[in-house]
């Protein structure tokens, strides 16, 4: 379903980002967890997409996959670092004959250690109007083409200091054909409160997702702190951490009872939709659905 007809239809989206596992063995895990994902029936899923198109393969399988064997609708992220434009037009080609309405442009990261070989793509605005440009020569069946999302950065983008000019990359974005901005991970609401603020402030109407990951465990605390530079994790959070570092199961359940606030908070505060990061697992997520009283997205809505 276009992202359009998805965001006329729900007043409020929730929706969960997957990975594609590298090792066969991991599918069917993760397809047993997907299983329990579409229970919560949330809008839309998204499938990331590797370092320099490292799972490029990988995220249109698990896309294809999901569309093929489940309910829910896939969109696929898409990243341009060390791409060439035809290269891009024979993704959106491959994912516009399989009938996928929705991409998710970023600019992404280069793997470490490997200097880009091309550089036709600067930016995600580049992407955006690549596909854009795509579509015009009417390479796409659906005469709106593919819908649009791309990131935003409550807190910040780590490469570009300057907030100013980082408000007028995201307006850009959107201005140049973007449906959806879905925010990166944060854990202070005010810092995303005062981000949407000043997206309007600079003429922003695009919907706004924001983005939620629970912490589970003290290494994930350390990973999504080196993933996620410009994040910031508040005292309260760090201290409750610290108090229950010795009990990864009690970590898990300041994560989770953390997440809830927040997602509490963002639903009080009128949020236009949640967006988990869910890691594949889906029990921090299912168990804030619970903590929020819900059995599904549907009662989020009303």
């Amino acid at each position: 379903m276009h992202l359009a007809d998805v965001l006329a239809r729900d007043s409020f989206t929730a929706s969960f980002e997957f990975f594609p596992p590298k090792q066969p063995g991991g599918w069917d895990a993760l397809f047993g967890s997907i299983a329990e994902f579409e229970s919560l029936k949330p809008s839309f899923v998204s499938v990331t997409y590797g370092a320099g198109g490292s799972t490029r393969q990988f995220t249109h399988d698990l896309v294809v996959r999901i569309r093929q064997e489940t309910s829910l609708d896939a969109i696929p992220h898409l990243t341009c670092v060390n791409h060439t434009t035809g290269e891009i037009d024979e993704i959106l080609t491959r994912y516009a004959r399989a009938g996928v309405s929705n991409i998710l442009a970023l600019r992404g990261d280069t793997p470490r250690g490997i200097a880009p070989t091309v550089n036709d793509f600067a930016h995600a605005l580049d992407l955006v109007k690549a596909v854009r440009a795509f579509e015009a020569r009417g390479l796409h069946p659906d005469q709106r083409g593919f819908g649009i999302a791309v990131a935003g950065y409550p807190e910040g983008h780590p490469e570009t200091p300057n907030t100013l000019t980082q408000m007028d990359h995201l307006k850009s974005k959107c201005d140049a054909g973007s449906d959806l901005v879905i925010s990166q991970l944060f854990f202070d609401n005010h810092a995303f409160f005062d981000w949407r603020e000043r997206c309007e402030l600079a003429g922003i109407t695009t919907p706004i997702l924001a983005g939620i990951m629970p912490i589970t465990s003290i290494a994930g605390l350390k990973r999504m702190a080196d993933l996620a530079g410009g994040t910031r994790f508040p005292a309260a959070l760090l201290r409750a951490v610290r108090r229950a570092q010795d009990d990864p199961e009690s970590v898990a359940r300041v994560g989770v009872h953390w997440a809830t606030e927040q997602c509490r908070s963002l639903l009080d505060h009128g949020v236009r939709g949640i967006h988990f990061y869910t890691l594949n697992k889906s029990d921090a997520t299912r168990t804030i659905y619970q903590n929020l009283g819900v059995r599904s997205s549907e009662a989020l809505r009303e």
